[in-house]
């Protein structure tokens, strides 16, 4: 049974940040322990990315849902942002987790807040790099996504580095068949499933993708798909230099400074 469309629901362009609330925000207040359990593998680029920086550089991962990349480097101190409560509480949970499993003096907790992605709390230009992944496409206009990226710049310090990653609308190979020429602001579902086994990753996945199980409910989420070269574009219009770019996993990403 799909999720009910609220009554008069507003275009992003008349109201965009209500149109966020209801098909962003609202979303994964609700799928946020289910989605948690899709999201623990780091994917290999943003690993790099944060395993690169010098010890005790400070960074922050705007947007980091579950927390899986706060803990890639122990050598760095990485703050962690979300819009959604619930997934920030699933960030601390994990994270203590994590901290009971190892020797609690040398275990360092979490920290982590809720936060707007267009009103972050942290000060301008002290961090030394920011990672984004999977946050600035949520964002339902243009003028929004760039200044979501122009927030990102205003936290690092003159030379340090912005990561961010956004869906590809060229993902002809993918089984979402998305591609060049097709409609780049979508509503995408995520299905929930009844009898879901908690604590079996591999198989919550496949229910994810529809491969097993029954269906109980499915949530839209709002999705801005970037085409090639739009996010070097979104960068530059931030105010940022494009350092480095490129594909990866059906998402665009780039690498950029500011002056």
């Amino acid at each position: 049974m799909s999720s009910p469309t609220p009554a008069h629901q507003p275009q992003p362009q008349s109201d965009p940040a209500l149109y966020e609330s209801l098909n962003v925000h609202n979303v994964y207040s609700q799928i946020a322990p289910h989605f948690s359990q899709t999201r623990h593998k780091p994917w290999p680029l943003v690993s790099n990315f944060l395993l690169s920086q010098p010890p005790g550089s400070l960074g922050l991962d705007i947007g980091c849902g579950n927390g899986k990349y706060l803990d890639v480097n122990p050598a760095v101190y990485l703050l962690g942002s979300d819009r959604s409560p619930e997934l920030i509480r699933l960030a601390l949970e994990e994270g203590a987790d994590r901290k009971s499993a190892v020797d609690g003096s040398k275990a360092r907790g979490r920290e982590v807040c809720v936060a707007d992605g267009l009103a972050l709390p942290f000060p301008a230009g002290r961090a030394d790099f920011v990672i984004s992944v999977a946050v600035v496409h949520h964002f339902s206009t243009r003028e929004r996504r760039v200044e979501a990226v122009r927030r990102l710049l205003e936290c690092v310090r003159g030379g340090g580095k912005v990561l961010v990653y956004v869906w590809a609308l060229e993902q002809g190979s993918s089984r979402r068949g998305w591609d060049e020429g097709m409609e780049q602001d979508q509503l995408v579902p995520w299905v929930m499933r009844r009898n879901q086994p908690k604590k079996n990753k591999d198989r919550d996945r496949k229910e994810v993708e529809g491969e097993e199980g029954k269906e109980e409910k499915t949530f839209q989420r709002y999705y801005h798909l970037y085409r090639k070269g739009e996010l070097e574009e979104d960068v530059v219009s931030a105010g940022g230099t494009v350092v480095d770019s490129g594909f990866e996993r059906d998402n665009w990403w780039t690498v950029a400074t500011r002056p």
